[in-house]
């Protein structure tokens, strides 16, 4: 009864990890997130002093949030925010926001 267990565990995370792979929303889900400040969809309100995402090359914003990442570029808060992403959900938000209009 003990091998089963540590079989249960592994059968759970990769089912948890293929499921997680599989939703087709999750760029938009992650990106969500950057509503409050980039606006919905990345249309920032105008005179706010939010950059647009919504359209932005997608090379253009994954090298402005490798940027934040690493400390290159200052920012009041977007260096924190940007290092709680992996760099695949860097690569999921930033092809989102480059398809929006």
């Amino acid at each position: 009864m003990k091998p089963f267990a540590p079989i249960a565990a592994l059968c759970l995370l990769a089912f948890a990890s293929v499921s997680q792979a599989a939703d087709p929303n999750l760029g938009r889900n992650l990106a969500a997130t950057c509503a409050n400040c980039h606006g919905t969809n990345g249309n920032a309100v105008k005179g706010s002093g939010m950059d647009a995402l919504a359209g932005m090359e997608k090379a253009k914003i994954l090298q402005k949030l490798a940027d934040y990442k690493s400390g290159d570029k200052p920012a009041s808060i977007m260096h924190q925010i940007a290092k709680g992403y992996t760099e695949a959900q860097l690569d999921l938000i930033a092809g989102y926001f480059a398809a929006q209009k």
